[in-house]
């Protein structure tokens, strides 16, 4: 079941994500969320009229997407960003593809035109899932991420609503 998400997610979703900001290149960032982080951050997209729905498997939240602007001001604002994560139970059984195509169309509802997502370019998995979702490759800026010690290149793709 693909919904949108309450606060009441952001205990599950933090169990999930903290392991992948912190053992993986999924984000460059390597600060951990706490609950409450998630919980405004939930508030906070879903206010602004942005997406955050999250998949709940027998009861279980398994993953999330959301979306914000891509960059700030008027001229950006109907590009966005989005991030997707899942707990490693949903993964490969095509729950990923669910919860980024009801996050493209709840976007595309909300007058969105363009969709980007920015990919660590050694996370092969994402590049592969991003392209079989439809978006395409439009720029790798290298060095611009740093994690782990070393700096990483970004891959910038993007989904034409």
């Amino acid at each position: 079941m693909i919904r949108p998400a309450t606060a009441a997610d952001a205990e599950a979703i933090a169990a999930f994500w903290n392991p992948q900001i912190r053992d993986t290149l999924v984000t460059f960032n390597s600060i951990e969320k706490t609950p409450e982080d998630i919980a405004r951050d939930i508030a906070a997209k879903q206010g602004q009229g942005h997406g955050f729905l999250v998949t709940e498997i027998d009861g279980a939240t398994l993953g999330f997407a959301s979306y914000g602007q891509f960059r700030g001001g008027i001229g950006y604002a109907q590009s966005m960003e989005h991030t997707i994560i899942l707990d490693p139970r949903a993964q490969g059984r095509g729950v990923g593809r669910g919860l980024m195509a009801a996050l493209l169309d709840h976007a595309r509802d909300a007058g969105v035109h363009v969709m980007m997502a920015g990919v660590c370019a050694e996370n092969d998995g994402g590049l592969r899932f991003h392209e079989a979702m439809g978006f395409a490759e439009v720029a790798q800026v290298p060095e611009v991420g740093f994690k782990y010690g070393r700096y990483l290149d970004l891959v910038l793709m993007q989904y034409r609503l």
